[in-house]
């Protein structure tokens, strides 16, 4: 019996061939999806984020829905750091609030030690559930905040336009900084690891922020946490690098890892991943505010991205960020379909800088030693 083939995803993540280009959009279950918005009408967030059943409904709507080549389980960067005393609240209309900010070597002492595998079993719970619904239909991605957007959220109390606590830390408490950033690094690994061991394919960092950053301050006081998160994690399986923001740090990116490098709308997708290297895989980068146009000039984006991408295999099509609450839920599926339409059979070819057949090989972080 021929054994089946693999999924596009994750061919894709370890730029291997696939049958088309696949695609899967951050934020997908969310509140542009009339079935989201009636859950949450019964469930605060926090309580959907810790009920298992409903988080495995909803990490299942737009694999039903729309045909993504990939579900990415519900949850929130913030969980792990939520058992760690910081007091976290989701404030309507507000987002994230952190009642108890990390500003001083004092506040850092102050956190409580976390052990994942106890502090969030329920995630762990949602994606055996999931991946037993799924029967390998298609993979399911876990995923964390990287460290600096976490310390972020930690420092600042809640989202910021121009992170002053964090960067004042950084540069006059720099101890405390690296101190708070290794804390992180520890309770992201366990959680991640926890969450492929639970049954997720493949990962996503989401280093949301860090585009507010220089490359001097990402290569100091970032990239070797960054790093340390994803080589402390379980071999073998895919790891997403994402931000936004990011035009000016994508080669320092790639020098902390992870075998796709995930890109916003702000940057060409051809001249990123020419600045990438080749030998790594890319994701994006439709901008999440297209969608909100007619179907036609969706279909013009979507097809200018593919052929940007020119064919190569390791491009995963995805939005630069995440869905907005006010997109039609045809548009997104639509875009869905076109994606699989004009890619099918790798119709794109390379372009003429293609990269050499040496560079398309297993994962970096494969298994294989070799």
């Amino acid at each position: 019996m021929k054994p089946p083939a693999p999924a596009p995803f994750l061919s894709a993540c370890r730029r291997e061939p696939a049958e088309y280009t696949p695609v899967w959009v951050m934020r997908q279950a969310g509140r542009y999806m009339p079935e989201y918005r009636a859950i949450r009408a019964r469930l605060g967030f926090l309580e959907l984020c810790k009920n298992p059943e409903a988080a495995a409904e909803v990490t299942l709507l737009p694999v039903e829905r729309l045909g993504v080549d990939a579900a990415i389980i519900f949850a929130d960067i913030l969980l792990p750091v939520e058992p760690m005393g910081v007091g976290l609240e989701f404030a309507k209309g507000e987002g994230p609030l952190i009642h108890r900010p990390v500003r001083t070597a004092a506040d850092l002492n102050r956190l409580a030690d976390v052990d994942p595998g106890e502090a969030t079993p329920f995630v762990f719970e949602a994606i055996r559930k999931v991946c037993a619904a799924l029967k390998e239909r298609v993979p399911l991605i876990g995923f964390a905040g990287a460290p600096f957007t976490l310390a972020s959220y930690l420092i600042e109390g809640g989202p910021s336009r121009e992170y002053l606590h964090t960067k004042r830390l950084m540069h006059d408490d720099p101890a405390t900084w690296h101190a708070l950033m290794e804390r992180l690094v520890k309770v992201t690994v366990g959680y991640v690891n926890g969450q492929i061991a639970a049954g997720a394919q493949a990962v996503q960092l989401f280093d949301s922020w860090v585009g507010t950053l220089s490359p001097d301050d990402y290569r100091e006081c970032v990239l070797p946490h960054s790093r340390a998160t994803i080589d402390g994690l379980t071999p073998g399986v895919p790891v997403i690098h994402f931000g936004t923001g990011t035009a000016g740090l994508l080669e320092l990116m790639r020098e902390a890892g992870g075998d796709v490098i995930g890109l916003d709308w702000r940057v060409d997708l051809g001249a990123a991943w020419k600045r990438v290297g080749y030998d790594v895989a890319v994701q994006g980068n439709l901008d999440p505010g297209l969608l909100l146009a007619r179907p036609a000039e969706i279909r013009r984006a979507v097809r200018a991205i593919l052929q940007r991408a020119g064919g190569r295999p390791g491009h995963i099509f995805n939005l630069g960020h995440g869905v907005l609450p006010e997109t039609p839920v045809d548009h997104v599926g639509a875009m869905v379909d076109m994606v699989h339409e004009i890619s099918v059979g790798g119709g794109l070819r390379p372009p003429s800088d293609s990269s050499p057949p040496e560079l398309r090989g297993p994962s970096p972080r494969s298994n294989d030693p070799s």
